[in-house]
């Protein structure tokens, strides 16, 4: 079956509503497995407009995908994108409400903020790390609208990657401070640690992340902003949390950044 602009924009209304109503939905390549990468991107990105006429303003990107077993796991070789907005930023003093999502899980992330505008489909790691002002740690909320959280890469890609929610930690630092492959990351569960890793585990290097991003986009003529905020990448793997729990993420260099959930 076709996948027509109609079928497209009724696809939008379909993910949208499920988010907004806070159930699970069958995936769309249940109904269109030939759904290809490119229309999802283009789903994606009608989603995101949907948003903004909603009053949300994007400042910022999302990688996915970014570590090789993940990759092999889902049979691609390449990682994905998504869009942040204001509406997900989540701030560490205020809890966060479980009723909002529908089977969330926590990510640890290293954070950038842009120091300048970035664009291009040659950019270097190196590159990256001059553009950028600031790191810092981050936790990504990722809350897919599928069953069970069983999707393919063209269904995570129109339901822009899972984003939900995220927290920043309050203390940033320059990227040229530290070695950011070599940083080490701990993400715990009410005091206890649940996953460690490293920021190598984001292909090799968090910025070598973020280049393959901006490259990217860079292919539709778009790019990285001066103040938007990125997160370069799962580190480990993600978490599920319940109501009264808590999730803190230790970055060294960083310090750390933490949210608590309520019922």
């Amino acid at each position: 079956m076709a996948i027509t602009q109609e079928v497209q924009r009724e696809l939008v209304d379909y993910l949208l509503s499920a988010e907004r109503e806070k159930r699970e939905v069958e995936k769309i390549t249940s109904r269109y497995p030939d759904l290809p990468i490119e229309v999802a991107y283009e789903i994606q990105q009608q989603l995101i407009e949907r948003k903004e006429q909603a009053g949300e303003r994007c400042i910022g990107l999302k990688l996915g995908l970014t570590s090789r077993a993940k990759q092999q796991m889902m049979g691609v070789h390449e990682a994905i994108y998504g869009y942040l907005t204001d509406g997900m930023l989540a701030l560490e003093w205020e809890p966060l409400a479980y009723s909002r999502f529908i089977h969330p899980k926590a990510e640890p992330e290293i954070a950038f903020m842009m120091g300048e505008d970035l664009q291009g489909t040659n950019v270097t790691a190196e590159d990256v790390l001059r553009a950028t002002k600031y790191v810092a740690p981050a936790i990504e909320i990722i809350d897919s609208r599928y069953e069970n959280f069983r999707f393919t890469l063209p269904d995570v890609v129109a339901d822009n990657c899972s984003s939900t929610a995220f927290v920043v930690g309050s203390k940033w630092v320059s990227p040229r401070d530290f070695d950011l492959a070599l940083t080490g990351v701990i993400m715990s569960k009410n005091g206890i640690v649940q996953t460690t890793g490293s920021g190598a585990a984001v292909l090799g290097h968090p910025a070598a992340s973020m280049a393959w991003a901006v490259n990217k986009l860079g292919e539709k003529g778009l790019g990285l902003k001066k103040g938007h905020i990125v997160l370069s990448g799962a580190i480990t793997e993600a978490i599920a949390f319940e109501p009264g729990d808590v999730i803190q993420v230790t970055v060294d260099g960083m310090g750390s950044v933490t949210f608590g959930c309520q019922g």
